[in-house]
């Protein structure tokens, strides 16, 4: 009996080189290293880097070597630095590696997408967003296992693009956007098609906004003084926890995404403007509110409850998973349908 994976082990994944093993990068590479796969990376910490090798990892802090044997491996490459640092990654592959196929897990797309373009490396890349972390960060924070049963975004614009000007999808850009897939599904996850635009909107909702709330929360209780401290519980402490992410990484998620984030902040500002409203008169009341809340987050974890095994669009609970084969007639437009229903997508 074959399963999912199975199929996608037709595209078998090349060499893989991953560039950052902090707690995303690093979780990749113990994934991979688990299934047997051939990884080595690159991470600007020296520190990050001889813990990898002291655990029996391929790590290098030398970028420009590590790119060389990358490109004399035809590795897939896997971007997994700060937003701040993937200009200078991008000069660095176009210089060293321009032929090796690209993705990344950065957390905004367009950003990416757009410094990927201008170097002339959007036919070699396909973007990458694994909806799975912590707040912790570094080698030592990375583990096997983060991204079981995790959303990850695999963007697909370039087919996209080209098939709206009614040209051929290149067969290396489509081997490569099903390598991601695999990449996806080695690591536990479950891939997602999505134009970087949609990409950034979504994520500004429900990955960047929290930032900005749990840091605001955790300010207000401090201002509570030591006995707010020690009354603290479950739902501040669950609340707050990505509060305790590195300050660097917050700003990178939000800044780069603030084209997105800001109208949903304003949306965010306006149903506590009206719950203050509410609780300001004369009989105080948060029960719009709590009712409208409520029904949304019923609806938001119902998603989580696809049978991984369904491989029709039909609904189990409310998450499609379908199955495409890149390169087949219409399978660009499949993808589009994928989008529009948030599904999952498995390649064979």
């Amino acid at each position: 009996m074959t399963t999912p994976l199975d199929d996608q082990r037709n595209y078998r994944l090349p060499p893989v080189c991953i560039l950052g093993l902090g707690l995303i990068g690093g979780s990749i590479m113990r994934d991979l290293a688990a299934r047997g796969e051939r990884v080595y990376g690159y991470n600007r910490s020296r520190s990050g880097a001889y813990a990898a090798n002291k655990e029996g990892f391929d790590a290098s802090t030398d970028l420009s070597a590590t790119l060389d044997r990358a490109a004399g491996d035809e590795a897939l490459i896997i971007i997994a630095v700060p937003m701040s640092a993937v200009e200078s990654i991008l000069d660095n592959i176009a210089a060293r590696a321009p032929h090796c196929g690209i993705t990344d897990v950065v957390s905004v797309k367009k950003p990416v997408y757009d410094l990927v373009r201008s170097r002339g490396l959007a036919p070699r890349y396909v973007g990458g967003h694994p909806m799975s972390g912590t707040e912790n960060s570094g080698w030592n924070a990375s583990h096997v296992g983060l991204f079981e049963r995790a959303a990850w975004a695999v963007a697909y614009d370039w087919a996209a693009e080209r098939t709206d000007a009614g040209e051929p999808v290149d067969p290396s850009w489509t081997t490569l956007f099903a390598q991601v897939c695999t990449l996806a599904a080695l690591s536990g996850a479950e891939a997602v098609p999505v134009t970087v635009h949609h990409h950034d909107e979504a994520v500004a909702r429900v990955s960047h906004l929290p930032h900005v709330i749990a840091e605001s929360l955790a300010i207000v209780g401090d201002h509570g003084g030591t006995l707010a401290q020690s009354l603290a519980a479950g739902s501040f402490k669950g609340a707050t926890r990505v509060a305790g992410t590195d300050p660097e990484l917050v700003r990178n998620m939000c800044e780069t995404n603030a084209e997105a984030l800001v109208p949903v902040l304003d949306e965010f500002i306006s149903l506590l403007g009206s719950a203050r409203t509410a609780l300001a008169g004369d009989t105080p009341t948060v029960k719009a509110l709590s009712e409208a809340g409520n029904r949304a987050f019923v609806r938001m974890t119902a998603r989580s409850g696809a049978r991984r095994e369904s491989v029709s669009p039909v609904r189990i609970s409310s998450r499609p998973v379908m199955r495409v084969h890149p390169g087949a007639p219409g399978w660009v437009g499949q993808l589009k349908q994928i989008e529009d229903l948030g599904g999952r997508v498995e390649v064979f």
